[in-house]
């Protein structure tokens, strides 16, 4: 369970309403996956995001900490100075590792906005 003193704490910005969250979610998705032993089975993940944060979050940054999140970055311990090279080398690369250990493909498609 995620804490609304979780909630709001200082993220990866623009906002961090728009972060923080997503970036724990995505996290724990990862995690889930790892400890029912489906991790290694992973070929794809899709993100859908409704809402606010399918509205606004480009311009907030919940898709940078969606993927920060399913790479096994946390909030308060990622470093600020790594982000803008973590995101764009997923993205160049077009792979993403999933908790750090499982590269899977990733395209900008899934990852989606309604």
């Amino acid at each position: 369970m995620t804490s609304i003193f979780e909630l709001f704490r200082i993220g990866i910005g623009p906002s961090s309403s728009h972060t923080v969250g997503p970036m724990r979610a995505a996290r724990q998705f990862a995690e889930g996956l790892r400890d029912a032993g489906l991790l290694d089975r992973t070929v794809e993940i899709r993100v859908e995001l409704f809402g606010s944060l399918a509205l606004t979050g480009r311009g907030h940054g919940t898709d940078r900490a969606i993927l920060l999140g399913l790479a096994g970055e946390v909030p308060d311990e990622v470093n600020p100075d790594t982000v803008d090279h973590k995101v764009r080398q997923i993205r160049e690369e077009r792979r993403l590792k999933l908790l750090g250990n499982h590269r899977i493909p990733f395209e900008e498609g899934h990852l989606l906005f309604h």
